[in-house]
């Protein structure tokens, strides 16, 4: 397999503290927006002298190329799209926030507004002799990029279509579509141009201080190790006006795959020996 591409380094995206922790490249932090199942997006607001702090919302979202439906998320450079309703602060942002800009406009000569998107995934809880060696096992990334407002319609139908399959694979295909012009009308959809990018992660055990490995009162009554944390799509639970009988296979499939998958990788995580000072 080739080695991923990388985003480039730049100050606000290199990690300095336990930078061995840190990855640049596409593969690393574009599998880490796919599957956190929330994004969160920060961004200033309009007018900072009327409201001085800045503003972060929890959203649902994808990574996609629109350009490229098929595009290889190792070589390749995806864009983050969320939606939220057209009357939305956010929605609104590009076009009158006064930190608004072109720089990041393609064909269509949207205004962009600069905005910050984290993602993070909790994989286990790590407990050492000492509270100030305990920790976590996790992965997250930080992304800065440009977010304007998708106006071409193919590319917001791409967009929302993403975006619904990024809960439940197949979804889209399987509902009543497409979108009325209403729903279309009522919903936009925002595009994030990343511009740098870093992710961070952490697996493996705890990493105890030598001074209390040493002492025995303390190892032989302190339980050490870690906790496996890993998110369960439970069982399905039918709605009030649901008339089909059997719960899609598609669904079933998926749930129960994710659910070993992501068992699979918190285990994996824990096991993991990571290089470790000993202090």
């Amino acid at each position: 397999m080739a080695e991923s591409a990388t985003y480039p380094l730049h100050p606000r995206s290199t990690i300095r503290r336990k930078h061995d922790r840190g990855a640049y490249d596409y593969l690393t932090v574009h599998s880490i927006l796919r599957d956190a199942p929330i994004l969160h997006i920060s961004f200033l607001p309009s007018d900072i002298s009327d409201d001085p702090f800045p503003t972060t919302l929890p959203m649902i979202g994808a990574v996609a190329s629109f350009s490229n439906p098929n595009a290889d998320p190792a070589s390749e450079i995806l864009d983050i799209y969320v939606h939220a309703h057209s009357a939305s602060r956010l929605m609104k942002l590009p076009s009158s926030s006064p930190h608004a800009t072109d720089v990041a406009d393609d064909e269509d000569g949207s205004p962009a507004v600069p905005v910050c998107v984290c993602a993070t995934l909790i994989d286990g809880f790590v407990l050492a002799l000492t509270p100030f060696n305990h920790s976590c096992n996790y992965r997250s990334a930080i992304v800065h990029g440009y977010a304007s407002v998708v106006t071409d319609e193919p590319e917001k139908n791409f967009a929302l279509h993403r975006i619904t399959d990024s809960v439940v694979p197949q979804r889209w295909d399987n509902t009543r579509v497409p979108p009325s012009k209403a729903e279309i009308t009522s919903t936009s959809v925002l595009k994030i141009k990343i511009e740098s990018a870093s992710a961070k992660i952490h697996v493996g055990g705890p990493g105890d201080d030598r001074k209390d490995l040493k002492d025995e009162n303390v190892t032989e009554n302190v339980w050490t190790g870690v906790l496996p944390v890993y998110q369960v799509i439970g069982d399905a639970i039918p709605g009030e006006n649901n008339k089909v009988q059997k719960v899609p296979e598609y669904i079933g499939t998926w749930r129960s795959q994710s659910n070993l998958e992501a068992e699979k990788y918190a285990r994996e995580a824990a096991l993991v020996e990571e290089k470790k000072k000993k202090r």
